[in-house]
Parts: structure tokens; sequence; C-alpha cells
């Protein structure tokens, strides 16, 4: 453990452990971190009288339990497995959780995993995804058309500008502006849900035991939403960490798509109509990723972001070269990525 006269969120993290009902056995010594995550927020590990524990500290004014709060219990609430609130300061910003183990689905796929224990995960991530979309979503925030546009605007401000050094003209800009337009104006036209917004690897946890509840494991969903239907289908099969070529995320799409329809959500009757309804969702999503990673690493120093975009440039080509009405964005992208343009004929 750190110096505490280095830390005092840490200090004050043990002062209310240290407070708690001692029937809980917490083994404050084998307090360690656990992990950290893009925001202020940290988490640790320690042991307890009915096994290991997780402490999230989220330090107030930068970070707010009480959307975490109000989210696991409509996860809860809809049968899906997410950390039990086992004690809790709001105030202060510290959460004493149920533990749903070590291993992200990320790590286990970073590790080496066969083909069958994949599809097995995914499965399971699927099912919990059509289950979380019967959750509770009113009184959440709203994924509207006018925040779905403002994040957009992170794609120039922070990749174009500052990742690619690159002052886009009048020309240009107004070219994206209008593909953003379509963009938001489709995606928002999409039924609404409980949106997690980070519904993929890092988030899943491997649950194989037991003492960890039914696979997978949710976490990380404070910033859940009202929104588009398919954006976590998006997240979950063009992950930002994890490459998917098109066939698996399409064998995916296809199987939440037969279990969204069983369940009675409102997806399209045609897959093809959905599949439109997904890529272009992920399409936007992955603008904004490009954005994201970029003012994460060049703001906040976190340089690790850095490994990922190609794969998120990758992905938005992807889409952007499968419609006319992106063509516009494609020119851009190659004159990011310092790209020849192809001369040619469109049919």
């Amino acid at each position: 453990m750190q110096n505490l006269s280095s830390d005092p969120r840490l200090q004050a993290l043990l002062k209310w452990l240290s407070s708690l009902p001692a029937e809980l056995g917490l083994a404050m010594d084998s307090l360690a971190p656990a992990s950290s995550d893009a925001s202020f927020r940290r988490y640790f590990r320690l042991n307890a009288r009915q096994g290991s524990l997780v402490v999230m500290d989220a330090p107030p004014p930068q970070e707010d339990c009480h959307p975490f709060v109000d989210v696991d219990k409509r996860l809860a609430d809809a049968g899906l497995n997410v950390p039990q609130i086992v004690a809790s300061n709001l105030t202060e910003g510290f959460l004493l959780l149920s533990d749903l183990g070590p291993t992200t689905y990320y790590a286990r796929i970073q590790q080496g995993i066969d083909d069958a224990a994949l599809q097995n995960l995914y499965k399971d991530a699927l099912t919990a995804l059509v289950q979380m979309q019967t959750a509770d979503h009113h009184g959440l925030p709203r994924y509207d058309a006018t925040r779905l546009k403002d994040e957009l605007g992170l794609f120039a401000q922070w990749y174009a500008a500052v990742h690619c050094n690159t002052s886009l003209d009048d020309v240009s800009l107004s070219a994206i502006n209008g593909v953003f337009d379509q963009l938001v104006a489709h995606n928002v036209a999409q039924p609404v849900v409980l949106v997690h917004r980070d519904f993929h690897s890092p988030n899943l946890m491997v649950c194989s035991e037991p003492q960890y509840g039914q696979n997978p494991g949710i976490l990380d969903f404070q910033d859940a939403v009202a929104g588009p239907i398919t954006y976590d289908l998006a997240s979950l099969v063009v992950d930002a960490r994890t490459t998917w070529e098109e066939p698996q995320q399409i064998d995916w799409a296809i199987r939440y798509w037969e279990l969204a329809r069983k369940k009675g959500l409102p997806v399209p009757a045609d897959f093809a109509d959905f599949h439109k309804d997904y890529e272009w969702m992920g399409l936007q999503r992955n603008l904004r990723i490009l954005g994201v990673f970029a003012r994460l690493n060049h703001r906040d120093g976190k340089a690790a972001y850095l490994a990922h975009m190609p794969r998120v440039n990758q992905y938005v080509r992807q889409v952007a070269g499968r419609y006319i009405a992106f063509k516009p964005l494609l020119r851009v992208l190659d004159k990011l990525d310092n790209v020849q343009a192809k001369v040619g004929y469109t049919f």
C-alpha cells in the first residue's frame, strides 16, 4: 500500500472502512489496488469474512456515486449480475461492493481462449444484454439528438485537430457535419431502452465460479442513459479493445436480433434493416471514441489508449466505406490518415 501521507483519499477510505460493523470481518491489511478506469474512479480489493470485497473510490466533485446506486438497483431488479452494495458513504464517494471475480472478458481473451469457450461467453453476454434492455429506463438522462451531436464534436476537436494536428477547412467541416446530422437523425429515431454505454469486454466479468454469480458480471454502468436500442450491441460486437472480424460481428448481431425478437423488444422484423441500424450506431460510437481516446492521451496523459485507435479507425472505415452517405467522411479520414484517395467511378 502506498504512503498514506501522500494520499489523503486513501486515508479517508481507510478511516471509513474501519468504522464499518465488525461482523463484516474486513482485513484492512489486505487492501490492495484492483483497477482504475478512464475516469477519476479507482478500485481496491480486500478480504472479508464472507470472501473478497471491492471498494470503489469515486472522489467528489469529479464523481458522483448516486447514479451507480440507482442503476445498480435497476439492473439487479431486471435479474442481472451486478455488484451488491454492502456499505456506502455517498457524501465522501465510497462504496463497498460484492466481488464479481478477478477476470474480465477482455483479460480472458488476452490470455488465450478457444472458440467454443469464446462463443459461450458471448452467448451469455448477448442474453444479458437482451435482459438489460427490459430494465426500467424511466428517469435516466436521455441520449437525445443534442447529446449525440455534441459527442461527435470530439472527433474534430480532439482527433482531427489535436491528434492528427490537422485543421479541417470549412468545406471538410461542412461535409462531416452533414454526415453527423444524418447519423444523429437516424440513430435518435431508434426505440429507446436502458443503455449501459460501455457494454464491452473490459466491463464484463467472467463469472465461472458459483460465488461470483451468473455469467457475466456487469460493471461500470453508472453512466447509463435512456437511448437507442442498438448502442450497447455496437459496443459489444465492435469492441474498441478487441478486434472482431466482420463475419463474427454479424454472427453475434444475428444472435442478438433473434433473442431480442423472442423477448418482444422493438427491433426491426427484417435483419437487413436492423443491420443498418446497429452499423450506423456503431459508426457514431466509434467516431466519438476516436475523439475520447485522443483526449485521454493528449489531455490526461493516458497513452495506453493510443494502441486501440487503429482498430477503432478500421471499424469506422468498415462502415463509412459501405454507404454512399458517408463518402464525405471517408474523404476526411483519408486526409487525416494521409491516404491518397482513389479516383474512379461509383455505380
